[in-house]
């Protein structure tokens, strides 16, 4: 499926600018409140330079029945309605028709509406409604279609989408169909749906709205010690196209204004109302989990620090060089993955950036490992994000392989270890090279530490691993091959 700017480019042949395309996608972007308050479809046209109109975009409504059960976008209208719509973009006055006419077997009534910017009109909209159908919008009477009629007109002198409103990626985008009411132009509440009124009783306010300023009972509910939304003022007397949230103990209403206005003067505004108690409930507890599972990451990196701490004062207090390796083996790795815990416990998931904490692992690693040559690690290519558990794994795999090198590859001489990355999707190929003794035939799985990596690689990390004697003069090669979830 071919999108907007793709069907109205091909069909006006380029008489359309960039930023027509732009007024037009921001028209669809809030053209469904259009829709649901007229009841009707509402398709967009755009003329073809062989002077046909192509249906570029298509709504449907919430609150009523459609007209087009099939998808019209991509469609060109029929020839005997193409004169209205001609005749809306050559006047720029909304066409409205004087009776309604037959579609098959319903009725309805068509509005031609030309799209206006900056003087030229750019588009037609069709507002199709289906007399026959009835509507789910309860309590709206006929107010709602009159508020549709003056966006229409609106639309028709370019005042139309608003010239700022600010985007939100915030839940709970109030609807029609979620509740609604209709100002005038001193904030004073004139119509009011079912809906609508069940969310100002929710927040608390029990009397009915209808000959109210919704201000006052808005500003009631407000305590002192109460941060409030700044927006809310405007919101709430519909003077801007903005969003705010009132809040009280016993509810959360998103609001939602649509100013109206003729040739610059404001009417009123419809105000949109959405219960979304529940939802910023949910979204409370997601946050608190969050902050749980970030604390106990914390938590156990102190905890893991502390051990490493015991280990080390335990290992200083042995007289057995044997027992001080061993120990000194054990506070490595406990460190290593205390090292993970501390980058879990930033994040608010279960990922971290491994390029990160590999840096933090490799130097780590270089440094406690028992050598008296100086030997620094290079670290290329990328791991990407990778989950908690594979995190622990790869991180003592890391660990383990360039201990290895540093303590046993150069044992007489400095020189660089190589940590080379190269991530695919779920694949993640790892090389830890160096140019030191080498590793003698036989040797790769005799220790302890090289036991721990293949294993950890066969079970955590679903992957393989291979040592390998440099080819051209001294040194080792490891490749380890790891599937990971992502």
């Amino acid at each position: 499926m071919q999108s907007l700017t793709e069907l109205a480019r091909a069909a006006s042949n380029s008489n359309l600018r960039h930023e027509d395309l732009d007024w037009l996608h921001l028209i669809l972007a809030d053209w469904q409140v259009i829709s649901d308050l007229a009841a009707a479809d509402l398709v967009m046209w755009v003329k073809t330079h062989d002077g046909r109109f192509l249906c570029v975009a298509h709504a449907r409504p919430a609150t009523a029945s459609t007209v087009h059960l099939d998808d019209v976008v991509g469609m060109y209208i029929q020839p005997t309605r193409q004169q209205p719509l001609q005749q809306a973009l050559d006047t720029h006055e909304v066409i409205r028709p004087a009776a309604a006419r037959w579609a098959g077997a319903y009725s309805m009534t068509e509005v031609v509406i030309p799209v206006v910017r900056g003087g030229r009109a750019i588009a037609v909209i069709t507002r199709e409604s289906n007399l026959s159908a009835p509507r789910f919008l309860s309590g709206a009477e006929n107010w709602t279609l009159d508020a549709a009629d003056v966006l229409a007109d609106m639309i028709a002198r370019g005042e139309y989408p608003y010239d700022a409103t600010p985007t939100s990626v915030t839940h709970g985008q109030p609807r029609v169909m979620d509740g609604a009411l209709l100002l005038d132009a001193d904030g004073v509440v004139r119509e009011a749906t079912p809906n609508a009124i069940s969310c100002l009783r929710r927040l608390g306010i029990r009397r009915n709205p209808v000959g109210r300023t919704l201000s006052e009972d808005a500003t009631a509910l407000l305590k002192e010690s109460q941060q409030v939304d700044e927006t809310l003022a405007v919101v709430v007397m519909g003077k801007a196209s903005w969003r705010a949230e009132l809040e009280s103990a016993r509810a959360t209403v998103t609001l939602r204004a649509v100013p109206l206005y003729e040739s610059g003067q404001r009417l009123g505004a419809v105000l949109l109302t959405r219960d979304v108690s529940e939802m910023r409930r949910r979204e409370l507890e997601l946050m608190t989990k969050d902050a749980t599972i970030r604390e106990i990451h914390h938590r156990v990196k102190n905890n893991l620090q502390t051990v490493s701490a015991l280990i080390r004062l335990q290992a200083r207090r042995s007289d057995s060089e044997e027992v001080r390796a061993a120990l000194t083996e054990a506070e490595r790795r406990v460190t290593t993955i205390a090292t993970v815990h501390a980058a879990l416990s930033q994040n608010v998931d279960e990922t971290v950036d491994f390029d990160e904490v590999g840096k933090q692992v490799l130097h780590l690693a270089s440094v406690l490992a028992k050598t008296n040559q100086q030997v620094s690690v290079e670290v290329s290519g990328k791991f990407g994000k990778v989950d908690a558990d594979a995190a622990q794994a790869l991180a003592t795999v890391l660990t383990e392989l360039v201990t290895n090198s540093v303590e046993h590859g150069y044992r007489d001489y400095g020189g660089v270890v190589r940590v080379e990355a190269s991530r695919n999707g779920h694949r993640l190929d790892v090389t830890v090279s160096d140019d030191g003794l080498g590793i003698d035939e036989g040797r790769a799985m005799s220790g302890l530490g090289t036991q721990i990596v293949s294993t950890v690689v066969a079970g955590e990390l679903a992957g393989t691993i291979d040592w390998e004697r440099r080819t051209a003069g001294s040194g080792t090669i490891v490749r380890v091959h790891a599937n990971l979830d992502e």
